[in-house]
């Protein structure tokens, strides 16, 4: 008896097989000259007459033949997707993480949905935004994202100044010289918020999706461990269809 990942494997090539010998008999019988036969002799009208070789075209195809040669193709490929499905059908095994069974006697159909749901989340996680290294955040719960400690800055105004080069005198005003000085005028207090997350959140949850990813394949394979009691049912369609 054959086990559920034996008769998967072969079931694909099975598939190939019967639709290329299909496409050659469908091929086949849309020729109508590969069904047409023929067979002539020539009778002189008398003795005297030129004679003439009998005439023969051979029928390359029969209908009848092929619909058997079809019936055989496809009761195969009946018989080894029937073994499949109604092993699957019992094919359950329990998905265990870290020594804890997560999910029990999931049915191998499942099984495969969860694997391709967990490399769908698998590329979702990976790509999950990571706060800032070059900053120090804390949790804001108020603003309900990450925050970074208030930061202080001064704000400064350019005020123009006088510098007097040369005092007046009687002759000459005086010979005043304008600059501007920076003059603190307040205060920025600056907090940076961030709805990213820190770098170990993220890989802890890629480590997560990981292992539920390998308890799941570990899973699957123990499912389709199981013996497949084969399926005889091709030849009873066929002899109804093509009886």
């Amino acid at each position: 008896m054959a086990r559920l990942n034996q008769i998967i494997a072969v079931e694909k090539g099975v598939k190939s097989r019967s639709f290329q010998e299909l496409t050659e008999a469908h091929q086949k019988l849309q020729k109508p000259a590969l069904l047409a036969g023929l067979a002539r002799t020539y009778r002189p009208r008398d003795d005297e007459g030129e004679q003439l070789p009998p005439e023969a075209t051979r029928v390359q195809v029969r209908a009848e033949e092929l619909i058997r040669e079809t019936g055989a193709i496809l009761t195969r490929l009946f018989d080894v997707t029937a073994t499949k499905d109604w092993a699957n059908c019992v094919a359950r095994a329990d998905v265990v993480v870290d020594g804890v069974t997560l999910l029990s006697q999931v049915p191998v159909s499942y099984l495969l949905f969860l694997e391709k749901q967990l490399n769908d989340l698998h590329t979702f996680v990976k790509k999950l935004p990571v706060l800032d290294a070059a900053e120090t955040w804390n949790f804001d719960a108020s603003a309900d994202c990450y925050a970074t400690e208030p930061v202080q800055t001064v704000r400064t105004k350019k005020i123009p100044r006088n510098h007097v080069k040369a005092e007046a005198t009687e002759k000459h005003p005086a010979q005043v010289e304008v600059y501007y000085e920076d003059v603190i005028v307040g205060f920025w207090r600056t907090v940076k918020f961030s709805g990213a997350l820190p770098a170990r959140r993220v890989t802890e949850l890629l480590e997560r999706v990981e292992k539920l990813q390998a308890a799941v394949k570990f899973a699957r394979e123990a499912a389709n461990s199981i013996e497949a009691p084969e399926q005889k049912l091709g030849e009873k369609v066929f002899q109804y269809l093509f009886a």
